[in-house]
């Protein structure tokens, strides 16, 4: 093992595309020197159910939503039901 100069690692996530031939090509631009480095690629396919957007989008409640009465209260007799 060589751990002779530290040099903070970078983390890279991204999502890609690997062609019709199987290849997949990385062009990445790093902040890092012409160094040698060690990298790990890790493949995860992407299903077409995580891409999905949910199903409704709650950002036009943001701010409207107001609590009337006492939010202690309430929480003790929430756990008071425990």
């Amino acid at each position: 093992m060589r751990f002779t100069n530290y040099v903070a690692m970078e983390v890279l996530k991204l999502t890609t595309k690997i062609d019709e031939s199987g290849y997949l090509n990385l062009n990445i631009p790093t902040q890092l020197a012409a160094v040698e480095v060690d990298i790990v690629v890790v493949l995860n396919p992407v299903s077409s159910e995580e891409k999905q957007q949910p199903s409704y989008d709650f950002s036009d409640l943001v701010g409207r939503l107001s609590w009337r009465g006492d939010a202690v209260a309430m929480q003790r007799n929430l756990r008071d039901e425990w």
